[in-house]
């Protein structure tokens, strides 16, 4: 079994990067980290992708996971002319190389040494000279051949060959300089084949240097108090103090940026631009971090708000950056029939939301991404769930894990609900005896329930669970009965049944099962006895097709058969889901911390872990049918935050800590009818090694597929609005060329379609 699953998923990898895609990305461009240039061409890396521009074709073009570059944490990026060949540096240590046709290449040289501590091996500068790039890290230097992309060297520049943080490398006149922070410049002959051996580094300049640069025939070094030119041992200041965050050589320009200047001179050291604001309303506030400067345009690259460039002799500036989400950390998302919604602001996995962030909130359609900001969200601290009415697309709710519900309508926000003392059941701040006039509104867990009455939780009180009525109005519902530590405890995203029931996952409490109309009105799923859960510490819940109770926890899965046990059974208890890996009965999703879990039209499993990507299981949870990583696909973390799925298409979005993909599944909804039955492809060609999609079916219809003759190669029945076909009779042998005949028809016989589909091999 495992053989398979490796051979199948090498395959996967490989169909990813082709050209029939089935992966989208949605990644942020707005945390430039480093900016790198060709003659033509400027490169802008953010964190988790980087783009390119060309300015001979004005083309944009994007680079990501879906790409095939599988970036851990941006941190550095140069570009080689002579070779043609990008080379992305990251947190860990990770080279990657793109090169002019395409290919991508990873060098993990420097990721495995071992005698390197992981928090040391951080790329800071790659500097490119003579064809090997120098690359300077926590550490010290390593040389990389631009030719054979081969490791070559590591230089250690400290006392007795101790670890020092190279933060930028420069030759000059035969001399190789680095620039160490507090450990001053230190400086070695280029030409010594022994520069890996300490003794042949000195300290050149003491004191404390973030950059060196060799321009003009002078080498500049960068400091908090400014830039410095020497020569012949003589020290000139140039610009007037402030802290230098890059300096670079671009072109036969010195490009120096500060957090809130940009100044570049040519190579008679004439000031040639300065800008200190980008005059546009989405960058009038914004934190330079790095410039350069292609085809006498200035490129600029900000801390949070992306790319822009202007003419050396208009400054007028435009902003190049690709549309997509405000950050590519998205912590939760929801699906609506027209949008996908955002937002950013999370809480850790102990639900502490401190430090606050304060970001606004995104929505993608078919015109691309954009973001209301913070500031008309009334400044709302961590934005953590979303919801959209199921009557009414334009009425959205947010809620704030500090500052209560903020109503949406339109897109504009019209209200925010936060405590209020004269509001009667509305939300509250927690309760927290050592600081009582702390107020933090705590509020998570938005859902629509089917009369129109929005709920929610409210954490860390008593009355933990509300509800704000369709007509106006609030309830509250005590849970201290049910709860030991009603003051303790955090609440994850509820679901809500078709019998009204909130199913609300808790951090020690277990799953509290709650319907007003009830008698009584709780009832607990806990650990061991109290309901078989393996921890108190449940993440999610997922009511599936079959009315099943699917529950995450932080160390494994279980499920409750039969929500309407609610309503008949004192105790309930869940199961774990037995599977045979190797001939052993194994438990499905052992120990794994669960973070969501999506049900989709064909009623399989999507889960999505803290550590080990995404899994795909079958409805009854027996067969694993994807494992989705990081490794193996365009994921481009193993750390989920959250699934969604679009039930009309199958498309399945994972967003993660690292940027967010989508995955165009192959399950969709039941259609109510067989009037937009379609197939894909068809015809199907020699080259599809894919399924036959049938899609817009009635859910348990029964579909069977003939040859031309009548000869049956294949039946069953719909779970959802999708069937897929593998082209075989019966799983079996591929078919013929030829037609062949789908029939369909409803559970009761009522409804039929008769489709074709043309095989050639």
């Amino acid at each position: 079994m495992k053989k398979v699953f490796s051979l199948y998923f090498f395959l996967l990898s490989v169909t990813f990067f082709g050209q029939n895609q089935p992966w989208r990305s949605f990644y942020s461009y707005n945390d430039v980290v480093d900016l790198a240039q060709s003659p033509s061409r400027v490169f802008s890396a953010g964190s988790t992708a980087l783009f390119e521009k060309n300015l001979g074709t004005n083309e944009l073009k994007t680079i990501t996971s879906v790409d095939g570059v599988k970036v851990e944490t941006i941190t550095a990026i140069m570009h080689s002319p002579t070779f043609n060949r990008t080379v992305i540096g990251n947190q860990n240590g990770l080279i990657i190389i793109i090169n002019g046709d395409g290919s991508i290449l990873n060098r993990i040289g420097i990721v495995q040494e071992s005698t390197i501590a992981a928090t040391k091996k951080r790329v800071n500068n790659i500097y490119e000279y003579n064809g090997k790039a120098y690359i300077g890290c926590d550490f010290g230097i390593s040389v990389l051949d631009l030719a054979t992309l081969e490791f070559n060297d590591t230089y250690y520049l400290g006392p007795n060959g101790s670890e020092i943080s190279v933060l930028q490398t420069a030759i000059l006149n035969g001399t190789i300089y680095a620039a160490c922070g507090n450990n001053g410049i230190r400086l070695a002959a280029l030409s010594n084949p022994n520069l890996n051996d300490f003794s042949n580094w000195s300290l050149g300049i003491g004191g404390n240097w973030s950059g060196v640069v060799a321009f003009a025939g002078s080498l500049f070094a960068a400091s908090d108090n400014g830039l410095y030119r020497f020569t012949d041992q003589q020290q000139t200041f140039v610009m007037m103090p402030s802290a230098i965050v890059d300096v670079s050589e671009a072109n036969g320009f010195l490009v120096v940026t500060s957090a809130k200047r940009v100044t570049v001179y040519n190579e008679q050291l004439v000031q040639t631009a300065q800008i200190n604001v980008i005059p546009l309303p989405e960058a009038e506030d914004a934190i330079f971090s790095c410039a350069t400067v292609v085809a006498q345009t200035l490129f600029v690259g900000t801390v949070d708000n992306g790319t822009f460039s202007a003419g050396f002799n208009s400054l007028n500036f435009e902003n190049i950056t690709p549309n997509g989400p405000s950050r590519s950390n998205i912590f939760s998302i929801k699906k609506a029939t027209g949008a996908l919604w955002a937002v950013y602001g999370d809480y850790s996995s102990v639900y502490n939301p401190y430090p606050l962030e304060y970001y606004g909130v995104s929505k993608f359609t078919d015109k691309g991404w954009s973001t209301i900001p913070n500031d008309k969200l009334f400044n709302a601290a961590s934005i953590s769930d979303i919801v959209v009415s199921p009557t009414n697309e334009n009425l959205v709710y947010v809620s704030s894990f500090h500052e209560g519900l903020i109503k949406i309508e339109n897109d504009e926000p019209i209200a925010q609900y936060t405590y209020q003392p004269v509001i009667q059941n509305g939300p509250e701040s927690l309760v927290d005896p050592e600081v009582p006039s702390a107020k933090s509104v705590r509020i998570n867990s938005l859902a629509f329930d089917k009369t129109g009455n929005l709920w929610m939780t409210n954490a860390r009180i008593e009355k933990a669970i509300k509800s704000l009525k369709a007509g106006g109005g609030w309830s509250s519902y005590n849970v201290k009965d049910v709860l030991t530590e009603p003051f303790e405890n955090d609440y994850g995203k509820m679901a809500i049944d078709k019998n009204g029931t909130k199913w609300i996952p808790s951090t020690y409490g277990g799953v509290i099962a709650f319907n007003e109309s009830g008698n009584p009105q709780f009832k607990v799923i806990g650990e061991g006895d109290k309901g078989n859960l393996p921890t108190s510490n449940t993440k999610c819940v997922a009511i599936d097709n079959n009315n099943r109770l699917w529950i995450g926890t932080a160390k494994g899965l279980r499920v409750l058969q039969g929500i309407d046990r609610f309503n008949t059974e004192i105790n309930l208890t869940t199961n774990a889901i037995i599977i045979l890996e190797d001939g052993l009965a194994q438990e499905l999703m052992y120990e794994q911390s669960i973070i969501d879990i999506a049900v989709d039209g064909g009623n399989n499993k999507w889960i999505g872990t803290g550590g080990a990507g995404a899994f795909l299981v079958s409805p009854d949870g027996q067969q694993t049918l994807f494992h989705f990583t990081k490794e193996n696909s365009p994921l481009p973390s193993n750390t989920i935050n959250d699934i969604e799925i679009d039930n009309a298409t199958g498309e399945v979005f994972f967003a993660t800590d690292k940027g967010m993909v989508s995955y165009r599944g192959t399950s969709t909804e039941a259609s109510d009818d067989l009037s937009k039955v379609y197939v894909f492809p068809n015809p199907v060609r020699p080259t599809f090694e894919g399924n036959v999609n049938i899609s817009g079916l009635l859910d348990k219809a029964n579909v069977k597929i003939t040859d031309i003759e009548g000869n049956l190669v294949y039946e069953t029945t719909t779970e959802g609005g999708t069937v897929l076909w593998d082209t075989r009779a019966f799983g079996k042998y591929k078919v013929a060329s030829g037609v062949y005949m789908i029939f369909i028809s409803s559970e009761d016989g009522t409804k039929t379609k008769v489709k074709k589909v043309m095989i050639i091999r």
